[in-house]
């Protein structure tokens, strides 16, 4: 495959994805490098690097011959490949190819897993740092199959919290609950208000009262 030149439009895509890189980092933590590679033909390079401490790589280093070999093979995404770097370390990688709007390859990233780092310091990077190693409690997130489990969960986290919350007087609890519902938004989506009800208790009319009272301040 011959390498083109980039447009500008196709160095913004490439910028657009550098939080991507940050934030697969920040998931897996300090034993994996991930990183994003231009196929500019005047200067294939990494464009974006975090934990370049992995292979001892930083922004401006070239492209290399394996994920030119990759780009070659016709899959946008390869399969998970063991390779060694030139620090000596084992690892297990992946690269995904990036097109633009005309599907054309304008870039490739890559995640590189440090396979020769301690198990104990790779779970202890993959903690969240407000967490203590030896804490149980994790935040409570639903995974929803469908809109209704969506909003049923939220309404009912919600209320719990309300409910659980001994500053809020009894008599306030359900309109500051329909408050913080409507703070987050809940009740733009479709028959929110009648499933809101019927979660909480009350009449749809009490659900569209509070909201009116909401919206004149």
């Amino acid at each position: 495959m011959k390498l083109q030149e980039l447009s500008p439009s196709d160095f913004e895509i490439l910028k657009s994805m550098e939080n991507i890189v940050d934030g697969i980092a920040a998931m897996y933590g300090q034993h994996t490098e991930v990183l994003l590679h231009s196929l500019d033909a005047r200067n294939p390079s990494i464009v974006k690097i975090a934990n370049g401490h992995i292979t001892g790589r930083s922004v401006g280093a070239p492209i290399t011959n394996l994920a030119m070999m990759k780009l070659k093979s016709g899959q946008d995404i390869s399969s998970p490949y063991m390779t060694k770097c030139a620090t000596g370390k084992t690892l297990r990688s992946i690269t995904t190819v990036i097109r633009n709007g005309e599907h054309r390859a304008i870039g490739l990233l890559c995640i590189n897993s440090d396979m020769d780092a301690p198990l104990q310091s790779v779970l202890r990077t993959m903690m969240p740092e407000c967490m203590h190693p030896h804490e149980s409690h994790a935040t409570p997130e639903v995974f929803a199959r469908n809109i209704d489990e969506a909003l049923n969960s939220t309404i009912d986290t919600v209320s719990a919290e309300v409910r659980g919350n001994e500053a809020v007087p009894p008599s306030q609890k359900t309109r500051v609950i329909v408050n913080q519902l409507h703070d987050m938004g809940i009740f733009e989506l479709k028959d929110s208000a009648q499933i809101a009800a019927r979660q909480l208790g009350i009449s749809v009319h009490s659900i569209y009262r509070y909201l009116r009272e909401i919206k004149k301040g």
